[in-house]
């Protein structure tokens, strides 16, 4: 089949990658515009458009799918579009644009967790099994009927980042299947069932850990935010970003309150204390949680505790 691919950021390229090696026609790519990236702003093309160049796959830039890039693909004539991660709406009528047309592997179970941020909110909510879906794009969010689906039980101590890296290798080669099935005739997709629950963006706000908390919900959320948009607190009035952190054995602690046990550095939750193992504070390079905690007033007080 002819196709046009979707899709923007590391966990497309897998199945952009396995769709351009398959035996299919990849038309064209879309993605989104090059961002400023980093501290300098610098303007770099998304992970989808570098390897677009690398394989030389013509490649349509847009962060919105409006007329122009409507009218585009409709020059290509796919026969099915494929999504991945592309960060906007597909409408009408691009929608119906291609004969079969838009497909979509979503990181979840659905109809859990519909939106753009389906592995983080597992994460955050303590889901011990999550997996990839590949649906049938309909004008409402993530609920069209699904064709394949796989299940992935959450590893201990994983985080999005490596959750996310897992579903987009396996899922790139689930959604080739469902692409060869609809060139053969034979795929088959049926409606969602139970509850949805919705999956919206997250922000800065939602990486910031609370001490009060249970350390396994403290844990989720770390992990859930982890690597973006990142989990933090603040110590001394200057935030402090935590890159790695993992259940603690030891006496109890105060919410929030850090001591050094054994060379390692705990903080104390609604439960157990949890270790610190790298942390990054503001405007300074990763670090050793042990080497901060040397060089840290002892009465710094600590946000969220």
């Amino acid at each position: 089949m002819r196709l046009v691919f979707a899709g923007t950021p590391d966990a497309a390229v897998p199945s952009l990658r396995r769709l351009a090696s398959s035996d299919h026609d990849l038309a064209a790519i879309v993605t989104r515009r090059d961002a400023p990236i980093g501290r300098k702003r610098v303007l770099t093309p998304s992970p989808v458009a570098i390897v677009g160049v690398e394989l030389g796959i013509p490649t349509i830039k847009t962060d919105r799918l409006d007329a122009a890039a409507t009218s585009a693909i409709v020059d290509l004539a796919p026969d099915l579009g494929v999504i991945v991660a592309y960060g906007g709406l597909v409408r009408e009528p691009l929608l119906s644009v291609p004969r079969l047309g838009w497909i979509n592997l979503h990181f979840s179970l659905l109809p859990r967790w519909r939106g753009a941020a389906p592995v983080q909110r597992a994460l955050i909510a303590g889901d011990r099994v999550t997996g990839a879906s590949v649906f049938q794009l309909v004008p409402e969010l993530d609920a069209g009927d699904i064709f394949e689906t796989e299940r992935l039980t959450v590893p201990d101590g994983a985080t999005a980042g490596d959750v996310l890296t897992a579903l987009s290798e396996s899922g790139a080669r689930l959604l080739l299947g469902v692409v060869d099935a609809l060139a053969a005739g034979t795929a088959r997709a049926h409606p969602q069932q139970g509850e949805p629950t919705l999956a919206p963006k997250l922000t800065i706000d939602d990486g910031a850990l609370d001490w009060h908390e249970p350390a396994e919900r403290v844990l989720a959320r770390f992990a859930g935010v982890t690597p973006e948009p990142g989990a933090h607190t603040t110590v001394g009035g200057a935030r402090l970003k935590i890159i790695a952190a993992r259940p603690a054995v030891g006496d109890a602690l105060a919410p929030g309150e850090l001591a050094s046990a054994g060379g390692a550095v705990l903080i104390g939750t609604g439960t157990t204390p949890i270790e610190l193992v790298t942390v990054q504070p503001a405007g300074k390079a990763l670090m050793r949680a042990a080497d901060w905690f040397r060089g840290l007033r002892l009465d710094a007080p600590v946000a969220g505790a």
